[in-house]
């Protein structure tokens, strides 16, 4: 299971609101794909649809896919927000991960 915070909600339902999406109508499909500094990077990506090859979970209003090969890497993960000085965007808070580099953008388990 992925949860979303209220903050990555807002945000989320902010950029969607630009692009001309609803929250409730569309996914947010999240992976796990080899790359970065620590041997594994997250992708996220809005979608239309339901792709065949993922799961789905649904948290504080916000319907994430997790790509099916991604799911062992991402269980029990947190999407969050972050607007402050010290660095703005999304964050994975992976119970996982062993191993994460300074950015955090990239982990290993």
């Amino acid at each position: 299971m992925v949860k979303v915070s209220d903050t990555a909600k807002s945000k989320l339902a902010a950029l969607m609101q630009e692009e001309g999406k609803q929250l409730d109508k569309t996914y947010i499909s999240v992976g796990v794909e080899s790359g970065g500094c620590s041997g594994l990077s997250y992708k996220m990506d809005f979608t239309p649809e339901m792709p065949g090859n993922a799961e789905l979970y649904e948290d504080n209003g916000v319907k994430v896919v997790v790509e099916k090969k991604s799911l062992l890497y991402l269980i029990g993960t947190t999407l969050e927000y972050s607007g402050g000085l010290n660095g703005k965007g999304f964050s994975f808070n992976n119970p996982n991960a062993t191993r994460t580099c300074g950015c955090g953008e990239s982990f290993a388990v």
